[in-house]
């Protein structure tokens, strides 16, 4: 008998200001691409859609409030980068939330910094980098580091 198949979901979510730039974050003592730069992002618990995940993470990471029919979903990907589980990742974008990004888990996070989607620092996360580079061509779907 086959086992089935499980992944881990990851919500992103693109906090998007009027001149086009998204809020990135600098990974600090996580042990996962330390150093990189991503949007704001965490693992879907248990009984937990996309959306309210997204939110939640959102909240737990920036202090923003975003409701969840704020947020626009712009892609996925199932990514797999040969040292862990395949993952896949829902990214979406909110134009509109309440509250100033500020650094709520400084011992995961060094510093907040708004960058250009179109061209993303060099040190972004590659999976991140990659979900930009397709959103950017609006792609919705995206396979990463499956040989494609």
């Amino acid at each position: 008998m086959s086992s089935r198949y499980r992944s881990i979901v990851d919500v992103h979510v693109l906090l998007r200001r009027a001149d086009g730039h998204i809020l990135l974050m600098e990974r600090a003592g996580t042990g996962y691409a330390d150093g990189l730069l991503c949007p704001p992002s965490g693992h879907l618990e248990a009984g937990e859609s996309v959306t309210a995940g997204a939110v939640r993470e959102l909240a737990e990471e920036t202090g923003v409030d975003v409701r969840e029919d704020d947020l626009h979903f712009v892609h996925v990907v199932h990514h797999r980068n040969g040292r862990d589980d395949p993952r896949i990742g829902f990214f979406f974008v909110a134009d509109r939330w309440q509250g100033p990004p500020v650094n709520r888990e400084p011992h995961k996070c060094a510093r907040l910094l708004w960058a250009d989607p179109t061209d993303p620092p060099p040190d972004t996360v590659p999976y991140t980098a990659a979900a930009l580079a397709r959103i950017a061509s609006h792609q919705p779907f995206a396979l990463d580091g499956w040989g494609e």
